[in-house]
């Protein structure tokens, strides 16, 4: 086995990193992979690319694991052009050639939803069209989260891209019909569920091996 995929998710703060850091320890302990996760746009504090450095068990240099880091916690086509910079998709294909062959399993994990800026007329699924991989998509398991995952399947597929599986992840402990949620999903999506992840107080990748299906 030697597959890469892009991740990204139904919206902000649904568990992308939970979920790219559960893919990584899931391949390198069930599967005995090499596995290396990359964030290649980070806007706000570091603690994602942290922890797909600890998930990852190939090194890699920070510089092309995450070639943008912006501090502020912003929208990343502004938190860029707040210093002065622009997000070069070109660069950061650049960066994910040079080290994708290192690895059995690559994970690329995105920033926002699919169709979030990076630049002033390119967006992640600009990005995701340019590495030209399968997507797998973190549903964040909250209110409008039906409507926000096929619409994003929709976008996925509008570019050419296929979905490799969704993963449903419970990001509010007291989301009501989270069961019949996930059931309407399953009726609607074609695509496999890669898994269903429940609460948890302390999110940690490490708890979702043996949770995870890898994609085929």
């Amino acid at each position: 086995m030697r597959q890469a995929y892009f991740l990204t998710g139904t919206d902000l703060a649904v568990g992308k990193s939970l979920i790219a850091t559960g893919f990584l320890y899931t391949g390198a302990r069930s599967w005995d992979l090499k596995v290396l996760g990359l964030k290649p746009v980070v806007a706000g504090p570091g603690d994602d690319i942290d922890r797909l450095v600890a998930a990852s068990n190939v090194e890699s240099p920070r510089h092309y694991i995450n070639p943008y880091h912006f501090d502020e916690p912003v929208a990343p086509n502004i938190a860029a052009k707040g210093v002065g910079k622009t997000i070069d998709l070109g660069h950061i294909k650049y960066c994910f050639d040079e080290v994708r062959g290192r690895a059995d399993l690559v994970i690329v994990e995105g920033i926002g939803g699919f169709c979030a800026p990076l630049n002033d007329s390119e967006t992640v699924a600009d990005l995701a069209k340019l590495l030209a991989l399968p997507v797998i998509v973190v549903v964040g398991l909250k209110q409008g989260c039906l409507n926000h995952t096929l619409l994003t399947i929709d976008a996925i597929k509008a570019k050419g891209l296929p979905v490799a599986g969704w993963v449903a992840n419970e990001v509010e402990r007291d989301m009501q019909c989270v069961s019949e949620t996930v059931t309407t999903l399953k009726t609607y999506l074609a695509e496999p569920l890669l898994g269903y992840i429940r609460y948890q107080d302390q999110p940690d990748g490490k708890n979702l091996v043996k949770q995870l299906s890898m994609p085929d």
